[in-house]
C-alpha cells in the first residue's frame, strides 16, 4: 500500500518525543497515587510516572525506576529491584510529594525480557551480569533517560532529589535538563541469591552500595 500525503504531496510528520495522554487516580498499599500516563513517540513505549501529593518544581523526591517484571511482579530475588520500588513509593508517601517514573523498555537495563532471561542463565554457569552481556553481544547497559527527563519536565519539575545508586542516571537527568540538587541511597539488604549481582554493579558498574562492606560473609 502506498503511503497517504498531505497538502502539496507532502508526507505528514512523524511525532517525536513524549505527550501526556492521561492522568487517573491509583490508590496503592503504599498510598495514594495520580498515575500520568505518556506516549513516547521516539521509541513507541508506553510510560507512567507515579505523583503523589503536589511535588513542586524544586528538590522534589524522585525516583526512575527501570522496569523488571522478574523483580517488581514475580519477587525475584536474582536482584533488589522489587524492593527498591516498594522503598520508593513507601518513601514519596512518607515525604508528603514525590514521584516514580516507571520506565518499561529497561527490562535487563534495555536488552529485553528475553535476552534478560537469557543472560541469567548464564549468571547460573558463573558468568557475572556483566559478561553475560558481553557473550550474548548485548550492549553491558542500553537504557535511555531522555523520556524519564521529558516526563519530569512535563510536570513541573526542575530538579530533583534523586532516589538512586546508579551515577548514570543522575548524569543523564543532568544532560537531558534536570538538576539533581541531591542523590539519595536506596540500599536494600542483600541476601545470599544477589550478593553475587550487587558486588558486580559495584565493581563493574560504579553503583555506590557502601552496605555491602557489612555482608562480607555471604558467598
Amino acid at each position: 500500500m502506498t503511503e497517504k500525503v498531505g497538502v502539496l504531496g507532502k508526507k505528514p510528520q512523524r511525532r517525536t518525543g513524549v505527550e501526556r495522554v492521561v492522568n487517573a487516580p491509583l490508590p496503592t498499599v503504599y498510598g495514594k497515587f495520580q498515575a500520568v500516563g505518556y506516549l513516547d513517540h521516539d521509541r513507541g513505549d508506553e510510560q507512567v510516572a507515579l505523583v503523589h501529593g503536589d511535588p513542586g518544581r524544586d528538590r522534589v523526591l524522585t525516583r526512575l525506576h527501570s522496569e523488571c517484571l522478574t523483580g517488581d511482579a514475580f519477587g525475584s530475588q536474582h536482584c533488589e529491584c522489587g524492593d527498591q520500588l516498594a522503598a520508593a513509593l513507601r518513601a514519596v508517601v512518607a515525604e508528603g510529594a514525590g514521584v516514580v517514573v516507571y520506565l518499561r523498555g529497561h527490562e535487563g537495563r534495555g536488552i529485553g525480557l528475553l535476552a534478560k532471561l537469557r543472560a541469567m542463565a548464564l549468571q547460573a554457569e558463573g558468568l557475572d551480569t556483566v559478561e553475560a552481556n558481553l557473550a550474548l553481544g548485548l550492549p553491558v547497559d542500553a537504557r535511555d533517560y531522555a523520556v524519564a527527563a521529558g516526563m519530569l519536565q512535563d510536570l513541573g519539575v526542575r530538579s530533583v532529589r534523586l532516589m538512586s545508586n546508579n551515577p548514570r542516571k543522575r548524569e543523564a537527568l543532568v544532560r537531558h535538563g534536570v538538576q539533581v540538587a541531591e542523590q539519595v541511597p536506596l540500599l536494600i539488604p542483600p541476601c545470599e541469591s544477589n550478593i553475587t549481582y550487587l558486588r558486580t554493579k559495584r565493581e563493574r558498574l560504579d553503583h555506590h552500595l557502601p552496605h555491602l562492606d557489612a555482608v562480607a560473609h555471604l558467598s
